[in-house]
């Protein structure tokens, strides 16, 4: 069993029991009491590297890497330092997040925010919108046969902008045939965990300009933003990075804006 295997059946075992405390019929009514979604495309195509910073307690390969009591306040921080968009981690078993989490952050700042999990069913996607999640992560690789094309219909209907991360040449096709418009190229191959830093030079050429391209993993500083934007990054995705610097709203503020 691979790595994203073994994650996604303990994805599904914590959405088993979500299911059973509340049906998609509860969910689906509480959309009427939550905000129209925002649109993070506008500021992801600006000119400069865009940040979507990410509040990320810790990952399967580097284990703990910070406490985050408060997610709304380093959100703000983020925001601050002038983030894109937020992204909050809400798997549990291996990131330490949850959708208590995003609702923290969406009660504290008023930027599109990405709901980061394995999804995997249409159930979670509806748990975005109503946890107050403006886009959604598919993830090519835990997504066969036509289930990413199904996901992707859905949270286009639910209004939910969507992020589709790819990690290899066949991944990539299929995401542009999606025709997704928002593509993560993840430097990081998540059954392995090993990290290939030019993962995004041989892949974005595959991906149409009209898309936005969007690198994740192995950012660590304004030099390696610099670098994927040189590649052909509109914006990085940044976690580990931010959430171990003393001052996240700085290290946002000195990602944005870097032009090839």
């Amino acid at each position: 069993m691979s790595v994203l295997d073994d994650i996604v059946a303990g994805v599904r075992v914590d959405l088993e029991r979500r299911q059973r405390d509340t049906g998609l019929a509860d969910l689906r009514a509480a959309l009427a009491d939550v905000d129209a979604p925002l649109d993070p495309m506008p500021a992801l195509r600006r000119p400069g590297s865009s940040v979507i910073a990410e509040v990320k307690r810790r990952s399967p390969s580097k284990g703990d890497l910070a406490p985050i009591t408060d997610p709304a306040a380093l959100a703000v921080e983020y925001a601050a330092g002038g983030a894109a968009a937020i992204s909050v981690l809400t798997e549990e078993r291996r990131f330490g997040g949850s959708l208590a989490d995003l609702r923290a952050v969406r009660a504290a700042v008023d930027l599109p925010l990405l709901r980061k999990d394995f999804v995997v069913t249409d159930y979670q996607l509806v748990e975005a919108r109503a946890a107050g999640a403006d886009l959604v992560l598919l993830i090519v690789a835990a997504l066969p046969g036509d289930l990413l094309e199904r996901l992707h219909d859905t949270a286009r209907e639910l209004g939910l902008s969507v992020l589709v991360e790819v990690h290899d040449e066949p991944e990539t096709a299929r995401a542009v045939a999606l025709g997704a418009e928002l593509v993560g190229v993840n430097a990081r191959n998540l059954k392995t965990l090993a990290v290939d830093d030019d993962t995004f030079a041989r892949l974005a050429p595959l991906i149409p300009d009209d898309r936005v391209k969007v690198a994740e993993s192995g950012v660590t500083g304004p030099g390696d933003v610099k670098r994927f934007v040189a590649e052909g990054a509109r914006a990085v995705l940044v976690g580990e990075a931010l959430v171990r610097d003393g001052d996240p709203r700085r290290a946002v503020d000195e990602m944005t804006g870097i032009e090839a």
